[in-house]
């Protein structure tokens, strides 16, 4: 059972102040300009996939609903808000009523996911939806980065079990807790991190370092002592002189004297240095010839999905695998990169009115309005086909064909049959009112498993993968491209008015 005190512990901070500056300054600006309770639609979403995958892991929802279930501003905020000299009285009132009456929707945690796609959508009064940035960014960039490394290192292992023993190299105690979070979503058995048990129910493992080895006199005096007080769970670290001359013939030693006797088996033995592949063959024929062929090799050493790979590949002896720095920091690629775009504004009509954000860059180009997210799934294969976004009023019938196309090069087109339309963005607050309780743990990290081996593996691979496509309805695609060339337009008239002035 988690200890009733967990969410008091987890609470006790108010985030609310954990925004950037100029969402505030623009949010006294509405008040000012009589449109803070004008309803906007804004869009997170990614640009591009880390480490050049084919694919992403959505990670960090329930740690946004955290923060928006304890969005209020207290007297403290108010009063070094008013010291800043920037805002109104009226403003800070407002603030001191504050009460969150958004509508938002997100993709579950686990699910795969690409660039272009919401990941989130906010609709509300322009100040709430706009004061939120920080937080959901936040939330979801960090653990959609490290859950995403995770999944490269868990699928490369085949089946050998991967521990997070990252939190002593991580950026902070936060993305200590958080990166043990998303790497179990991503798959990984266990973390080094106890209060990532203690609150998410992650299994803690661990057993001793070089110091424990080096404080007695000698290598088999400490692994008798750690035999001793725990037989029944006992893995050596052995390379803290010499792995195969000392440590395995030290380890086989202490496994005879003192653990047999008592009645227990080994569990395992640990190596953090050296050319892990060389020695754990010779450790596994060692420990083979003693008698002991259930005892784990148990690697570390600043592994990662590459160096994982090259080690099965080279047919290394390596049970299970602890993964440190690489996994907890995603040091390849530390920046997922995720945005968020106002999409829609509300007009005097009540109608929500596309908004588009022009850039030289395409991939900087937003895609504008109020949408709706299908992933479409092969009936025969269950196989992901391709994501699908439309318009919100927009529903995939999908007992009738459907033509979809590449809307970077829309003459490749698919006609789809016998196939599965799901939405994947769910409701999660209703005019700020929750109304969704994120599953367990555990059951996130089976549906993201689950998810994954509905991917194609061509998506998957390391190597040049294959472009999962995400494509528009043609009522989105047309929504675009005419917004498109009316701002061309509006801009070559803004340039031409610059060059008569």
């Amino acid at each position: 059972m988690r200890p009733t005190s967990m969410i008091d512990i987890k609470n006790e901070r108010n985030l609310t102040m954990l925004t950037d500056f100029y969402e505030l300054t623009m949010a006294n600006g509405y008040l000012h300009k009589g449109m803070q309770d004008r309803q906007v639609v804004f869009d997170m979403f990614f640009r591009r996939i880390p480490d050049g995958g084919g694919y992403a892991i959505v990670a960090g929802l329930e740690q946004l609903m955290q923060y928006l279930d304890n969005l209020q501003f207290s007297e403290e905020d108010i009063a070094f808000l008013r010291s800043k000299n920037t805002f109104s009285e009226e403003f800070l009132d407002y603030l001191r009523r504050f009460k969150f009456i958004c509508d938002v929707w997100a993709i579950k945690e686990g699910t795969p996911v690409y660039p272009q796609e919401p990941l989130v959508v906010v609709k509300g009064p322009v100040i709430q939806a706009q004061l939120v940035e920080t937080m959901v960014l936040l939330s979801l960039n960090y653990q959609s980065l490290i859950a995403t490394k995770s999944t490269r290192m868990n699928r490369v292992a085949e089946g050998r079990a991967i521990m997070e023993f990252g939190s002593r190299r991580a950026q902070s105690y936060d993305a200590a807790m958080l990166g043990a979070r998303a790497a179990y979503i991503g798959g990984c058995t266990s973390t080094a991190c106890v209060i990532a048990d203690q609150y998410y129910n992650i299994p803690a493992v661990g057993t001793m370092a070089h110091s424990w080895v080096q404080l007695f006199p000698d290598e088999y005096e400490a692994f008798k002592a750690y035999a001793e007080i725990y037989p029944d769970n006992c893995t050596l670290l052995i390379d803290t002189y010499d792995a195969l001359n000392s440590g395995i013939p030290n380890a086989i030693r202490c496994f005879n004297e003192v653990l047999l006797p008592k009645g227990f088996r080994p569990q395992g033995v640990r190596i953090d240095s050296g050319d892990i592949a060389y020695l754990s063959k010779k450790m596994r024929v060692m420990l083979d010839e003693a008698g002991f062929p259930e005892c784990k090799i148990v690697a570390s050493n600043s592994l990662d999905e590459y160096i994982i790979r090259d080690l099965i590949l080279q047919d290394a002896k390596v049970d299970l695998f602890g993964v440190g720095e690489n996994l907890i920091t995603s040091r390849s690629e530390p920046v997922f990169g995720g945005v968020y775009k106002l999409v829609a504004v509300e007009e005097e009509d009540g109608r929500l009115a596309p908004r588009i954000k022009i850039s030289e860059s395409p991939e900087k180009i937003t895609t504008p309005g109020f949408k709706k997210l299908y992933r479409l799934y092969d009936r025969k294969s269950g196989q992901a086909i391709a994501d699908y976004i439309t318009l919100f009023e927009e529903k995939v019938d999908d007992t009738r064909p459907l033509t979809i196309f590449d809307p970077n090069a829309v003459w490749k087109k698919k006609t789809l049959r016998n196939f599965e339309a799901v939405e994947l963005l769910t409701p999660i607050y209703e005019k700020g009112k929750r109304v969704y309780t994120s599953p367990s743990l555990a059951e996130i990290q089976r549906y993201c498993r689950r998810e994954l081996d509905r991917t194609w593996d061509e998506v998957k691979r390391f190597e040049n993968p294959h472009r999962y496509y995400v494509d528009l309805s043609q009522a989105l695609y047309t929504l675009k491209s005419s917004m498109l060339d009316e701002s061309e337009a509006k801009i070559r008239a803004m340039i031409e008015q610059a060059k008569e002035q």
